[in-house]
């Protein structure tokens, strides 16, 4: 397991930083005197393998003097020839380094494309539909579901993208009880299915052409296809899947192959077991599949 950390370049409330916006950005005694010389000093002390770059979002990369920053970084830090670092480093009107600058993209909070991406990507995106804090006010309904989450997790993983999920801690670094749930959902539906997402690669298709809401992933050797919504008809076509290709599709969880038959266009169509998809096999449902 490699070590990251993640810095915010503002305070918004650091009476330096709050005169340094009336300034309009034209001193730069916030980054100066604490910003730039904390970071060098994370950098320096803890010797971190990726830097998770954030706060950025109020004035142009010139103030926060990124460049270099990231000058340093690369090549005098004592990390330079290992750290990976995000694209968060200055923004101002229609000129931004998010999905442009670093060694991979966050490019905006619950970044989602649901199309492959020709850079390393991720999607940033919290527990709470709301806020990334805690909050106490919050009520059930203001939490992804579990089928919610793990249907983020596929669509992500499927173009190729890195989930970044987060849970809000209270003030002295406890997770409570909706978090923790949801935490231990997301890893015993990995647990069952991980193969599907670990060490996976986008596969031909990301999403299926005719059924919506299947996505896809291969590794080693094997297809991937997660189902969202189990098929009330019991079957699910699959367009991005030849017929011909076909040589044996397993539900994961689920003890026998399925059975599956060509249909006129030459796609696959998959017979679903005899399960409650509530309780048996929960949340996404995902086919195993060798081809030939």
């Amino acid at each position: 397991m490699r070590f990251g950390t993640y810095h915010s370049w503002m305070e918004w409330l650091n009476p330096l930083y709050l005169e340094d916006k009336a300034n309009n950005w034209t001193t730069r005694n916030f980054v100066k005197t604490k910003s730039r010389p904390e970071r060098e000093e994370l950098i320096t002390k803890y010797k971190p393998d990726l830097l998770w770059s954030d706060g950025e979002y109020e004035s142009p990369e010139e103030y926060w003097e990124s460049t270099d920053f990231l000058s340093w970084l690369y090549n005098d830090s004592p990390v330079k020839d290992t750290i990976v670092v995000n694209d968060r480093w200055g923004n101002v009107p229609n000129r931004t380094t998010n999905c442009k600058h670093g060694g991979y993209w966050n490019c905006w909070d619950k970044y989602n494309p649901k199309v492959l991406q020709t850079h390393k990507w991720e999607n940033a995106m919290t527990i709470d539909r709301n806020a990334w804090t805690f909050r106490r006010e919050a009520v059930l309904e203001d939490f992804l579901s579990p089928k919610e989450i793990m249907e983020t997790l596929v669509q992500t993983v499927s173009c190729g993208g890195n989930l970044l999920i987060n849970a809000g801690p209270t003030h002295d670094g406890r997770i409570t009880p909706i978090f923790e749930e949801r935490l231990k959902q997301m890893g015993l539906w990995l647990k069952r299915n991980g193969e599907a997402i670990y060490g996976s690669k986008p596969w031909t298709h990301q999403n299926d052409t005719i059924t919506p809401d299947v996505w896809y992933t291969q590794n080693d050797g094997k297809v991937y296809a997660s189902v969202v919504h189990w098929p009330e008809s019991g079957r699910v076509l699959l367009g991005g899947l030849k017929y011909s290709t076909v040589a044996s599709i397993q539900l994961i969880g689920a003890k026998d192959s399925l059975q599956f038959t060509e249909d006129k266009s030459g796609s696959t169509e998959v017979t679903f077991p005899a399960l409650n998809p509530d309780t048996d096999i929960q949340w996404v449902y995902v086919l195993r599949i060798s081809t030939k």
